[in-house]
């Protein structure tokens, strides 16, 4: 049994569509959904704002890996294109942690590496789990309450169930 925090985002094309895709192709092993927020970029910060949403998922028989590969299924479908590196994409779906695992492969870094200072990721994951903890890091709502929030805004008429 393995259990996940997937960060789900998009910024190009039908944002909400795309999110709205993300969780359908999680909808098997979908715990929490977290409200969408719309955020500004990160790293890259000439491109458009995204739209965020935090997913909690398990399952019996997916492990790390398996989250990974169900995550950049689901990107490529969107027809995601990896051509600049924090820039716009339809679908990003980023591994955020799995249980207590630890992972230093270049491939998947967990817990995910700069998820401890972005609030895209650790305020909408507060939303769902209040108690949650970022191995490594401590409390999400520590780790929030050490956060500039300005640019991140919850977007409560957007639903994605």
């Amino acid at each position: 049994m393995s259990r996940a925090v997937l960060s789900v985002g998009s910024n190009l094309g039908d944002r909400l569509g795309y999110l709205r895709q993300a969780v359908e192709g999680f909808a098997d092993v979908l715990v929490a959904v977290s409200p969408v927020y719309e955020t500004a970029p990160w790293g890259v910060t000439d491109q458009a704002d995204f739209l965020n949403a935090v997913l909690v998922v398990s399952a019996p028989d997916v492990d790390e890996w398996g989250w990974l590969r169900r995550g950049q299924a689901l990107e490529d479908a969107s027809g995601r294109v990896r051509d600049r590196h924090w820039g716009p994409r339809t679908l990003d779906v980023d591994v955020v942690a799995v249980d207590d695992v630890r992972s230093t492969d270049p491939r998947l870094l967990l817990p995910h590496p700069g998820a401890f200072e972005r609030a895209t990721v650790l305020v909408p994951w507060l939303d769902v789990e209040p108690d949650a903890v970022l191995p490594g890091h401590g409390r999400v709502a520590d780790l929030v309450a050490g956060l500039d929030l300005t640019g991140v805004e919850r977007k409560p008429a957007l639903s994605l169930r």
